[in-house]
């Protein structure tokens, strides 16, 4: 595998390069950031890997050139929320109803009666999301945020994700969040606080749970928020998931936070709730999340698939208040959730899924969309920006399309994966006819 200390040694030239603003441009790195970036038009000689060169960039020994080709080059996009412990189960366990509650019973049924291996086991894990991260990488995807199973199956999925966050620390950066699970309150919550202090010495990344499910979602809410702020950690919670507009839990989530001034980024992932209230309380109750500094993270594919199942007429998106909450400038990143579960069968493991269907469901614009999965995401994440210009990380994605909206369309044929200016993947489809 190439190092992250021989790529921050070497240079990167990637050449004939479309931006989204219709220029054709060479960008230089240096150190894994943009150093340079040129006019492509001033080219002069032909050099290098096949590239084009300029005279205003310059090669070292170390120089190594990938010509674009004239394909659109973008920020690469990132994954704030993902469960890839349980990626690819979804033909091991099935969801009888559809909806979230069948998906939690599914999945601990399954475990009940294969307590030793399947789908909760180390080595399987670290198979299935190698596989899940390996698909991520192939569309464009530099980070991610995975969200793993903590208590009712010990720590192993934790253990499993900072294997795989090991294996591929020089091409992705995986931020590791614990999910406890069924309860961390009272004397039936001990075994969740240990799962929890022992999930923190394993090395988790951020502290999560899921407060809307526990008898006194408060008091689980005051445990992640004194268990991060111990560790000095992030936290990200699974909040009001449901098209119940009585369930607000991030507004105890925001109370606790102002009222302690907790001094560390706090995500309310889901949040499908305020779609489903009345414009005037959804605006009152977004102020809140803005003034409590709460990000929010959407997850169209798989809260459609769980959401409204049992609504024959008119059934709501499953969507969260996306446009009162750019309204009130909260940061937003949008995900794609479960991968192929039973939480969510389908998915590919690609942001350009995510993205169109916040166009088509969420009637945002392609560039807005392209931007919640891409720019928004990492600044949720906590990452240092990435794109095309001087001084962003060069974690970037070619597409061979001419424009923003057909990237998002999903009618690339090639798609190049950057780490910091160096190719880790290539994807390519073609198709033959036959007469």
């Amino acid at each position: 595998m190439f190092s992250s200390k021989l790529a921050n040694m070497a240079q990167f030239v990637l050449t004939n390069a479309l931006l989204s603003d219709g220029r054709y441009v060479d960008v230089e790195v240096r150190e894994g950031y943009v150093s340079r970036v040129v006019p492509a038009q001033e080219c002069t000689s032909i050099s290098g890997r096949g590239g084009v060169t300029t005279n205003q960039v310059s090669d070292t020994p170390d120089t190594i050139r990938y010509d674009i080709e004239g394909d659109l080059l973008l920020c690469a996009p990132a994954e704030p929320h993902a469960h890839i412990d349980k990626a690819l189960t979804a033909d091991l366990i099935p969801n009888e109803t559809g909806d979230l509650e069948g998906a939690i019973k599914g999945w601990r049924k399954y475990h009940d009666e294969n307590p030793t291996g399947g789908g909760a086991d180390f080595d399987g894990t670290v198979e299935r999301a190698s596989q899940a991260v390996e698909m991520a990488i192939s569309h464009g995807i530099t980070a991610i945020r995975s969200h793993a199973n903590v208590g009712e199956y010990g720590i192993v999925a934790v253990e499993a994700l900072a294997e795989v966050r090991r294996r591929y620390a020089d091409e992705l950066d995986l931020q590791i969040a614990c999910l406890i699970a069924p309860t961390v309150v009272g004397t039936e919550g001990a075994y969740g606080r240990e799962q929890l202090r022992l999930a923190l010495e394993a090395g988790i990344d951020i502290v999560g749970g899921c407060p809307m499910l526990e008898e006194k979602p408060a008091e689980a809410i005051s445990i992640f928020l004194d268990a991060a702020e111990e560790a000095a950690l992030a936290v990200d919670l699974h909040t009001d998931e449901a098209l119940d507009p009585t369930l607000l839990t991030v507004l105890e989530i925001a109370r606790q936070i102002r009222d302690r001034g907790f001094p560390h980024t706090v995500t309310a992932s889901h949040c499908v709730s305020l779609g489903v209230l009345e414009t005037e309380t959804q605006r009152k109750v977004i102020a809140e999340i803005a003034d409590a500094g709460i990000r929010v993270v959407t997850l169209p594919q798989t809260n459609l698939f769980l959401q409204a199942r049992m609504m024959r007429t008119s059934p709501p998106r499953g969507l969260t208040a996306l446009d009162t909450l750019a309204e009130a400038d909260v940061i937003c990143g949008a995900g794609g959730d479960n991968l192929q579960d039973p939480f969510n069968l389908v998915g590919r493991g690609d942001p350009m899924e995510t993205a169109s269907l916040l166009v088509v469901a969420g009637h945002q614009s392609p560039e807005r969309a392209y931007q919640l999965v891409a720019e928004s995401s990492r600044s949720l994440m906590d990452l240092h920006s990435a794109g095309t210009e001087e001084g962003q990380k060069a974690d970037l994605v070619a597409m061979n399309v001419s424009t923003l909206r057909a990237a998002v369309a999903g009618t690339a044929t090639r798609k190049r994966t950057f780490r910091a200016g160096r190719l880790i993947s290539e994807q390519q489809i073609s198709v033959t006819r036959h007469q």
